[in-house]
């Protein structure tokens, strides 16, 4: 159940800082970075091919967490659920369009929670998938999107346009190119670096203001299409890059993989292709890449813009993905599974004084954020958040931590109808059971992955996992209602 404002008792101000000798009072702000459709693959990650550099130093500076998942992988739904700390089935959305609002009116948002202990909170670029979700409930002033486009070259111009005029005469959804070659053209040429440059003036302005602030920005790439200025796509050789096996993830069920029907949106896909070739396949990689490092230049930028107007000493940072993303994988693309690809996602947090240069393996959920980010301000956190604070593991990143992580999804079994999905990865194991979605509930279909086995097989048959696959299963029944595993 969604928890209204007005049934929390709002109190306490006095916001902690990290420290070597304890805790000390101090109010601090939060920098807020969304990523949309970003893999854990950079060079902080153990991928040295990937020009993350900003991001790295971002990671050096305070703990990266290596095996976080979200709650399902498309945005909207991702999001909304990230934003409120409930898990999916609590939220209902699950798709991309459905903005959390329309299904949660009385719902407690992150920034409506800031917002009412007195911060001023902002949305630059894209945080909801919908333009203006949770205002005027969330944010202080109207959201900021759609500040730059999406094609800088002429010709992806005009093949932009040219979409938009048959969409708009057939109804069809197409777009543009999937990437683009933007060629010399500066980072604020695409719409990404108008979000990072309106991010750093709003910064000035709240420091001269002495404000409290949680300031949230979204970045659309490496978003499709994966366009870039030329000199990010100079940092990647296509000739060196690898297509990824084509072969199935496991030898699981007809219906579980990814129909990538968004990218098949794109002009320059064919949507009855089943197979992209080697040098489409290498051209979309290189073009996410770059995509990739534009993206992360841009980080750069806003951690500058902390320095430059004296904001680092008590601004947390958080950097986070709102699901993973199939580049080819297994034949692939796009997201819309339950598993391990789509589901899991980078995770960096920065706290003044905390140590730095972390790491942990311990299992997150972007729905532990709310709570997280409660803790570290030292508000008072809301009793309904599905989540749990990951601030002991700054303090101790190798610390006992919860035992799974849930992903959901929707997908249509052939001659059953619509199917849950919900997958839960623990240390070893992605346990995924799919129910019926009626009155009934029923039990269609099981996978258990096991990665210290044979990751490619689903071994759910074997007699050997009877115990276990009781016991996740007992867990898994109970995803929906804000178990904390």
């Amino acid at each position: 159940m969604t928890l209204s404002l007005k049934k929390l008792l709002l109190s306490g101000t006095g916001l902690l800082l990290f420290s070597n000798s304890g805790f000390t009072a101090e109010r601090l702000n939060v920098l807020f970075i969304a990523i949309d459709d970003l893999r854990p693959e950079l060079n902080c990650y153990g991928r040295t091919e990937i020009k993350s550099p900003n991001i790295d130093a971002l990671a050096a500076k305070g703990t990266l967490f290596e095996r976080t998942y979200c709650q399902v992988a498309v945005c909207g739904a991702s999001r909304a659920s990230l934003m409120t700390g409930l898990r999916p089935q609590t939220t209902r959305c699950w798709n991309y369009k459905t903005p959390m609002r329309e299904k949660n009116p009385d719902a407690l948002s992150m920034p409506q929670y800031f917002k009412a202990q007195g911060y001023t909170t902002l949305s630059i670029g894209k945080i909801y998938h919908a333009s203006n979700d949770d205002f005027p409930q969330g944010w202080s002033e109207k959201p900021l999107r759609g500040l730059g486009p999406a094609y800088a070259s002429p010709a992806g111009m005009a093949a932009s346009t040219k979409a938009r005029r048959i969409q708009r005469e057939t109804g069809v959804r197409t777009n543009g190119p999937a990437s683009e070659n933007g060629g010399d053209v500066s980072d604020d040429a695409y719409n990404d670096g108008m979000v990072a440059k309106t991010a750093v003036e709003r910064m000035k302005k709240l420091a001269s203001s002495n404000a409290s602030f949680f300031l949230a920005v979204g970045f659309s790439k490496p978003h499709l299409p994966f366009n870039a200025p030329k000199k990010y796509w100079d940092l990647y050789d296509r000739s060196k890059i690898k297509v990824p096996s084509r072969n199935k993830a496991i030898n699981g069920l007809p219906y579980d993989g990814s129909s990538w029907g968004e990218l098949k949106n794109y002009s320059d896909i064919s949507k009855k292709t089943k197979r992209l070739n080697d040098a489409k396949t290498r051209e979309l990689i290189h073009g996410y890449r770059a995509s990739v490092s534009y993206m992360d230049a841009q980080v750069g930028r806003l951690i500058k813009g902390l320095e430059e107007n004296g904001l680092t000493k008590n601004t947390i940072v958080v950097l986070w993905g709102d699901h993973g993303y199939y580049l080819g994988d297994y034949g692939e693309w796009c997201k819309h599974t339950t598993y391990e690809v789509a589901a899991k996602v980078p995770l960096v947090i920065t706290a003044p004084g905390q140590k730095k240069g972390q790491r942990t393996k311990a299992l997150a959920e972007l729905v532990d954020l709310f709570p997280t980010l409660c803790d570290l301000t030292g508000i008072p956190t809301p009793k309904n958040l599905h989540g749990v604070s990951l601030k002991p593991l700054l303090l101790k990143p190798e610390i006992p931590w919860k035992e799974g992580a849930f992903s959901q999804y929707f997908k249509t079994k052939p001659g059953v109808g619509k199917v849950l999905g919900t997958s839960l990865r623990t240390d070893r194991y992605r346990y995924t059971e799919w129910r019926k979605n009626d009155h009934t509930g029923s039990l269609e279909d099981i996978t258990l992955i096991d990665f210290q086995g044979n990751p490619h097989k689903n071994v759910a048959a074997d007699p050997a996992h009877a115990e276990l696959i009781k016991k996740l299963s007992k867990l898994a029944k109970a995803s929906g209602s804000g178990i904390k595993p």
